[in-house]
């Protein structure tokens, strides 16, 4: 039986090592080489004017330098994507604006990408935010990265905008039930925490 180190803990590797670990805790890894590092944050604010700004930003980089052939090369850590995108949204979740800012990307082209980003303003957050980024902005209409960090800014908007999971309609439930496992209409959770909703789509039936 081997054994793996990480940061903190010093864990026997057996058949069932996974099924001992706690949710928040991979698996000790193999031996391995660090080839490439992708950060993604998101920020949400909200404004004095009442609106509020949810903010993302992808950065890629590279332990060693890197180099595209014929287009721009990299020295170890330097930024090959730096991109960022401030949505300026209601208190309904509606996009009132939208900036982005591409300071390095792997090929001159891919500023251009950002014009087309206006195409979002006026969308909802709410309810088709996905489909609405796929109409204006998918495959050649946008940039695969951008499209990427929209997608997840949509649940970063859910947890900065205060009120987004009140039931304000007793008829329509809250955004987030029935988007994902622990979510879902039949669980304890949605029972406990809202029962109005427990078992809805069998109840509108």
């Amino acid at each position: 039986m081997s054994e793996s180190t990480n940061a903190h803990t010093r864990i026997p590797m057996t058949s069932n090592t996974s099924a001992q670990l706690s949710p928040a805790q991979l698996p000790p890894a193999q031996a391995r080489t660090l080839s490439h590092t992708r950060a993604v944050t998101y920020h949400g604010y909200r404004r004095d004017d009442g609106l509020w700004d949810i903010e993302a930003h992808l950065h890629d980089s590279k332990p060693a330098p890197y180099e595209v052939p014929g287009e721009k090369k990299w020295a170890p850590h330097e930024a090959i994507h730096d991109m960022s995108i401030r949505l300026t949204v209601n208190a309904q979740l509606v996009v009132q604006d939208i900036a982005v800012a591409m300071p390095s990307t792997p090929h001159d082209d891919c500023v251009s990408t950002q014009a087309p980003m206006q195409a979002m303003i006026g969308c909802s957050l709410t309810s088709g935010w996905r489909k609405a980024i796929e109409e204006r902005l998918g495959r050649e209409k946008g940039c695969a990265h951008l499209r990427e960090l929209l997608f997840n800014m949509a649940t970063a908007a859910f947890q900065t905008v205060q009120g987004t999971f009140a039931v304000t309609n007793p008829d329509v439930p809250p955004p987030h039930l029935g988007k994902c496992m622990s979510w879902g209409f039949g669980t304890q959770l949605v029972k406990r925490r809202y029962p109005t909703f427990y078992m809805w789509p069998e109840k509108k039936k």
